[in-house]
């Protein structure tokens, strides 16, 4: 397993998945800003600069917490959650924006463009950008606006301006076309902060790396609180930032279990689900070889979750290869899991998990009587559960109006 940790390899590739590509246009802002990167990484005050903002304005470390309750619940293994949803602005997607800001700053970019699809990506680029005064835009399919109404209103209090898009299902894919085409058409001044660890390479690369601060720090505190290392790590993926995160520190550990889990949608066998990893096949989507959902033509199908960021058809291309070395395993559950689960978490802990964070969850109801009660497994909340309110209560049948 030692050669996973060492990819991509220079062409940008996990295994067979990864790569550029892109138009032309695009490969010297790549070139620049995987330069910039390789430069960047082993300088000294880059990485100051980085511990300090993550500390300091982000709130790192996040608290590795025993969740009492659920593990009674459960009556086996010790369950314990990784609070990314303690972070500032609410998810662990602020990870990335403070590193990917900083390159920005240093590549001279005046203009910040990223997509979203849950808002929370949105929420912390505009964040990023608020703090050092730079022009942002967020792009988001129209459906996401409508079910994602706080955190496009948290966006614009931020100062960016948020372009809703309709084409297509009117989701995240369909927005993170128009941020590709934006930045094609302004790549002279503008820094595009991909949000998951998609697109082409560099971005699967950097935004990984910039979020596994969440595994390392989970190695330190697993000692210190269980005397080492989980059984299990339980994520929820969509483009995937927040399973790869925590994963990619624990990769040459084989003797800890990776568990991957995607959106359902309405059921698999209905075809109205999230899940490319579960029920898709390798192509190419957005600049990257990986796992997606397409008809036998190659064209991308459409997909539905009650989860907003997870309501895309493409995974990122090192979770493809992690899937086919077997190194992590990946399932999925539908909507009425996600629910249920979102539910019990809350009452059960008092703590309100985003609907994304809330398939982790419901993945329990599958994996913990494969567990003794003397094994810890931990699930990483990626995100709390406020900006899903709406969306919970109308699928409970209750009007906030």
């Amino acid at each position: 397993m030692d050669n996973l940790t060492d990819l991509p390899n220079a062409e940008g590739f996990f295994g067979e998945y990864g790569g550029k590509f892109v138009p032309e246009t695009l490969m010297f802002a790549l070139q620049e800003l995987e330069e910039t990167y390789a430069r960047l990484k082993k300088d000294p005050d880059f990485l100051k600069t980085f511990d300090h903002d993550l500390t300091q304005f982000v709130g790192r470390p996040s608290p590795l917490y025993f969740a009492e309750r659920l593990t009674q619940h459960y009556r086996g293994p010790q369950i314990w959650l990784k609070r990314e949803d303690l972070n500032h602005t609410g998810a662990h997607k602020i990870n990335n924006t403070v590193g990917q800001i900083l390159l920005a700053k240093a590549m001279g970019k005046k203009r910040i463009i990223a997509e979203t699809g849950a808002g929370q990506h949105g929420v912390a680029t505009a964040t990023v950008a608020a703090r050092l005064g730079l022009e942002c835009h967020i792009y988001m399919g129209a459906a996401d606006v409508q079910r994602q109404s706080l955190n496009v209103y948290r966006i614009k209090l931020l100062g960016a301006t948020v372009h809703p898009v309709d084409s297509g299902t009117a989701t995240l894919k369909d927005a993170l076309n128009e941020a590709l085409r934006d930045w094609v058409t302004n790549i002279d001044d503008t820094y595009y902060i991909i949000g998951s660890v998609t697109g082409p390479h560099p971005y699967p690369m950097i935004v990984r790396d910039f979020n596994s601060i969440v595994g390392r720090e989970l190695r330190e505190q697993s000692v210190t609180l269980f005397g080492g290392f989980p059984e299990a790590i339980i994520a929820c993926v969509g483009g995937g930032s927040n399973a790869m995160g925590i994963f990619y520190p624990f990769i040459k550990e084989t003797e800890v279990q990776l568990f991957g889990v995607e959106a359902a949608g309405s059921g698999i066998e209905t075809g109205k689900h999230a899940a490319p990893l579960n029920d898709g096949q390798p192509g190419i989507l957005h600049g990257a070889k990986s796992y997606l959902m397409q008809d036998k033509n190659g064209q991308v199908l459409d997909t539905h979750s009650i989860s907003a960021g997870l309501d895309y058809p493409g995974v990122g291309p090192e979770h493809s290869n992690l899937k086919d070395s077997g190194r992590a395993k990946y399932l999925a559950v539908n909507d009425e899991e996600a629910l249920r689960a979102f539910h019990m978490v809350t009452r059960l802990e008092g703590i309100m998990p985003a609907l994304e964070t809330a398939h982790a969850f419901a993945a329990l109801d599958y994996l913990t009587d494969t567990f003794s009660d003397t094994d810890n497994i931990v699930v990483n909340v990626s995100g709390r559960g406020d900006k899903d309110i709406n969306t919970v209560a109308t699928m409970d049948g209750i009007s906030l109006e």
